[in-house]
């Protein structure tokens, strides 16, 4: 059986082996640059497994794991800043982008920014895309380079610290790639039945989805 998440994990796996400490920051890097699929929630405990199998050093892991996502998190976060004023009426339908959006989430950011960088670092999928609203907002360099490491050091060294943990039971981790598959076709397919419904205007942009209200004739 096909397996997507088993395919991108086991070449993930190979560049780790093949090249060390310099293919785990190139992929943390893609990682948080957000392009998908490479969950860290993956490469990371394997990276702990080296670590157990004296492959890596933990701090050097450790270090490189946050140095690697600080630099895509910081292209990221460059790409939605300089991108700012092209967002404008990007899209279709209801998912244009209208100065009143961009509007909002300045506002947003200047209110919750830090403690939204921060937290969204620890969450699955989001971690890797708060980068770019986070530079459309203009949050200050600074403080979104704070923040986007307060909430990475913990997250990798947590990880990390589960594949040592791990070391002997690594072939049961391998088997549950199977699982993780399934939620991942799971989502692709609840993402384009929701773009669907957006955009045949069936359903009102936010969640939890409404359906629009019949429009009347002219």
């Amino acid at each position: 059986m096909f397996s997507l998440l088993g395919l991108v994990v086991g070449a993930t796996v190979a560049v780790l082996q093949a090249i060390g400490l310099p293919g785990l920051f190139a992929v943390m890097a893609v990682e948080s640059f957000g392009i998908p699929p490479i969950p860290s929630e993956v490469v990371l405990p394997f990276a702990g497994y080296l670590v157990a199998e004296g492959v890596f050093p933990l701090y050097g892991a450790f270090a490189v794991a946050v140095l690697g996502g600080l630099v895509g998190a910081f292209a990221a976060y460059a790409v939605g800043r300089w991108w700012r004023h092209r967002l404008v009426d990007l899209g279709v339908g209801p998912l244009r982008l209208r100065p009143s959006h961009l509007a909002a989430m300045d506002a947003f950011f200047a209110r919750r920014g830090e403690t939204t960088v921060a937290l969204a670092r620890l969450m699955p999928v989001v971690r890797s895309y708060v980068s770019y609203p986070a530079g459309t907002a203009r949050m200050s360099p600074w403080r979104f380079g704070a923040f986007t490491t307060l909430g990475l050091a913990p997250f990798a060294l947590a990880f990390l610290y589960a594949g040592i943990l791990l070391r002997s039971r690594w072939d049961e981790v391998e088997a549950l790639f199977g699982w993780f598959n399934y939620v991942a076709l799971a989502a692709v397919v609840a993402l384009g039945i929701y773009l669907y419904l957006l955009l045949t205007d069936r359903i009102t942009p936010g969640w939890p989805p409404r359906r629009s209200s019949p429009r009347a004739d002219p």
